[in-house]
């Protein structure tokens, strides 16, 4: 480390503050895998996982990490919330084998008169009783200021009471938490400033709320300002707006912080992201800051024509420093560049003639708001070529399908077979059967044999969502000789109706 740099360190609360997030509670099992996954891959200092006296529950999940962590020389980096309440959280802390307690306290005289209904002089002292007694039992102490920047905007008077206190106390870390999410940038840089002024041979943490959207901004200021340490959460999760999150404020860090280092493993931020997003169920915006789908994808052709030249689009924010990869989205904005960028990375070279009919087939599905992927890219290629191969002789002209409760299924069907037009209606055990019924009326019309459907095999796209093309294959046995088809679509039924178009046009 270059001797200008500061080591900031970094503490994630993920699986205490952020499990406050609505509707998210992580089983034992899964915070023992996140656990694990910050400290070792990620390698954060600190973690805070649980808060004393909640539950069975997170009793259980504190002795699972606390055991693992032990094993591996890691229990000193795993902290509890606790609270001002003599040795209750103490004595429940050394039950689960924890070592680190945070200590809550109040960190504005609104909620100190308010909420405890207690003078300044009480609360140190029963501070002072509950730090004593935890060193008795072995037990290292940080503090948390609760509503610290409320106390700094409307009482610094007991704020700095307080710090005067504190300082003198057996503590390694005073904890100061923007905890409704309420300072603005030049607020957290001059309230920071102040405190590491008064107090240089101090640690202090900064804790971010992001109800403003100002939480990665506040975290940059209190590391102008000094701040020793860092207080954040995998994909920003908490209560209400959520936290300052891990991954943009260490981007930030790297990027614009030349004079300040930390720990993190920039490759290791999006599999805690997936990991975390999984376990808690919330899922992460497609354009959130380095972890979301959408943040390494140039959707506009010329943009990915410019990345092919000189890589005018780049910038520091690189994907691959987050183990992840540039993409080049697939839709009717796409050029001619975005789609031969996506076959070079498949490995699929065309004629000039063909990527123009993929080009345009793309712009018509991007027309119907159908999204095209990566993934997809080869059925489009199969279904244009199988196309391109066959004259139109027989043509499905329109179709009506329903599907009621209680009801077959039923089609309305019209076939225009060498000019001729048909139109039919019949039911079936689905959609596709139904079709292939009215189908089987038309021909018995013309006295004209259908071939006989040995298999039907329908794949969508690894990863493919609701919305996917789905490719449906089907294998024909016709005058002793069996032969494929294919159809493409969003639609599994429509792209079997197109997979049997194709094969009236064979016969």
């Amino acid at each position: 480390m270059p001797n200008n740099q500061r080591y900031i360190e970094i503490m994630d609360t993920t699986l205490r503050d952020g499990e406050q997030t609505s509707g998210v509670s992580f089983s034992a099992s899964e915070k023992l895998t996140i656990a694990q996954s910050l400290l070792t891959e990620v390698k954060v200092d600190r973690i805070e996982i649980a808060s004393a006296r909640v539950s069975e529950g997170e009793f259980d999940a504190v002795k699972k990490i606390t055991k693992w962590a032990k094993t591996n020389g890691m229990l000193n980096r795993v902290e509890v919330l606790t609270f001002v309440d003599g040795d209750v959280s103490i004595d429940w802390m050394i039950k689960a084998g924890a070592k680190v307690a945070n200590l809550l306290t109040k960190g504005s005289l609104n909620h100190l008169t308010h909420q405890l209904k207690k003078k300044p002089e009480q609360h140190f002292a029963e501070i002072a009783e509950v730090i004593n007694l935890a060193k008795k039992k072995g037990i290292e102490t940080n503090v948390y200021l609760e509503d610290w920047s409320n106390g700094m905007r409307h009482s610094k008077a007991y704020v700095f009471q307080y710090l005067d206190f504190i300082v003198k106390q057996p503590v390694k870390r005073v904890m100061l938490p923007d905890t409704l999410g309420i300072l603005t940038p030049v607020e957290v840089y001059d309230f920071i400033s102040e405190i590491v002024q008064r107090y240089p041979t101090t640690h202090f943490d900064f804790h971010g709320h992001n109800d403003y959207d100002l939480g990665t901004a506040n975290v940059m200021e209190a590391l102008r300002a000094g701040a020793h340490g860092l207080h954040l959460t995998v994909n920003g999760m908490g209560e209400r707006a959520g936290n300052a999150p891990l991954a943009s404020a260490i981007a930030v860090m790297n990027d614009f912080m030349p004079n300040i280092k930390s720990s993190v493993v920039e490759k290791s931020l999006y599999r805690i992201s997936r990991l975390v997003e999984t376990f808690s169920g919330i899922r992460i915006p497609a354009n959130k800051p380095v972890v979301g789908e959408n943040v390494f994808t140039q959707t506009a052709g010329i943009h990915a024509d410019g990345d092919k030249k000189n890589k005018l689009y780049f910038s520091d924010l690189m994907p691959e420093r987050f183990g992840r990869q540039r993409k080049y989205a697939l839709g009717k904005t796409s050029g001619k560049a975005n789609i031969e960028n996506n076959l070079a990375q498949l490995g699929i070279q065309l004629s000039d003639a063909d990527l123009k009919k993929v080009t345009q087939r793309i712009i018509e599905l991007g027309d119907k708001k159908e999204m095209v992927t990566q993934a997809d890219l080869p059925y489009i290629i199969s279904d244009i070529l199988d196309s391109n191969s066959i004259q139109d002789k027989v043509k499905v002209e329109n179709y009506v399908l329903t599907h009621s409760k209680e009801l077959r299924p039923s089609v309305t069907l019209r076939l225009a077979v060498n000019g001729e037009t048909f139109e039919e209606h019949a039911q079936g055990d689905g959609q596709y059967d139904a079709f292939m019924n009215a189908l089987k009326k038309i021909y018995k019309q013309k006295k004209m044999e259908l071939p006989q459907l040995t298999d039907y095999a329908v794949r969508i796209p690894p990863g493919g969502k609701s919305d996917a093309l789905c490719e449906t294959i089907i294998t024909w046995s016709y005058n002793n000789k069996e032969f494929k088809t294919r159809g493409l679509d969003s639609d599994q039924t429509v792209s079997a109706i197109k997979a049997t178009q194709k094969m009236l046009n064979i016969i």
